[in-house]
């Protein structure tokens, strides 16, 4: 099943007087456990097409499907709650708030959306990433390592059908960036998530199903 489509997606922005194309007649389509990696330098699109696919903004042209959902068809209230319902997300920097403890990080997703039985599904995810035994530490207390499994666990803890990171294992060294990218790859074949990660990580690539490369806002023939 199509977890995410793109079909002929391009994406424009105003720098003054000028137009500057982001992306360009991009295609692109993710199935259920599909682990892909997109790639290239800086600049080329890989941020843009991350904020399409996850509903966080609309192409100027063409369509994107999470979900079997058209983001473009969909009102404010209603891209909030796509975002809430079938998209995770992983950041580089972790964005873990610093003035909750680990359990409420990962439930805060849960509470935003005013699900019911939040605390118990952050310490299932929280069990998931082997962290449960650090549920009432503070993101201070942790290591990178150990932030950013709390990162993956709140990404988890409303069962997304797509995953989305931006340069996961960037801020990491190469032992705990293993472990982040054995995580990954039990995410996608164990729990049937679809993974779109922009990286520069030579191992993540290798690792994933397949890989994208972005040149000037198009994907390039050999990705």
């Amino acid at each position: 099943m199509s977890v995410l489509r793109l079909d002929k997606v391009s994406k424009e922005y105003a720098d003054g007087s000028q137009r500057v194309t982001a992306l360009e007649h991009v295609s692109l389509q993710l199935s259920e456990g599909e682990f892909v990696t997109v790639v290239g330098r800086s600049g080329c699109g890989k941020s843009t097409l991350l904020h399409l696919a996850g509903a966080m903004d609309l192409p100027t042209s063409g369509r994107v499907w999470i979900a079997g959902v058209v983001t473009s068809e969909l009102d404010d209230a209603g891209l909030v709650r796509l975002r809430r319902e079938a998209v995770g997300h992983i950041f580089q920097s972790f964005e873990l708030l610093p003035t909750l403890t680990v359990a409420e990080n990962v439930e805060l997703p849960l509470l935003l959306a005013g699900r019911g039985g939040a605390r118990a599904r952050a310490l299932e995810c929280l069990g998931w990433v082997e962290l449960a035994e650090l549920a009432g530490r503070m993101p201070h207390q942790l290591s990178g390592g150990q932030m950013q499994r709390v990162a993956i666990a709140r990404a988890l803890v409303h069962h997304p059908k797509l995953l989305l990171a931006d340069e996961p294992t960037g801020n990491l060294d190469t032992v705990t960036s293993n472990l982040i990218l054995a995580l990954l790859r039990r995410i996608s074949s164990e729990r049937g998530t679809a993974i779109l990660m922009a990286t520069h990580s030579v191992e993540l690539i290798a690792a994933a199903d397949r890989s994208i490369r972005l040149r000037d806002g198009r994907i390039a023939p050999d990705g």
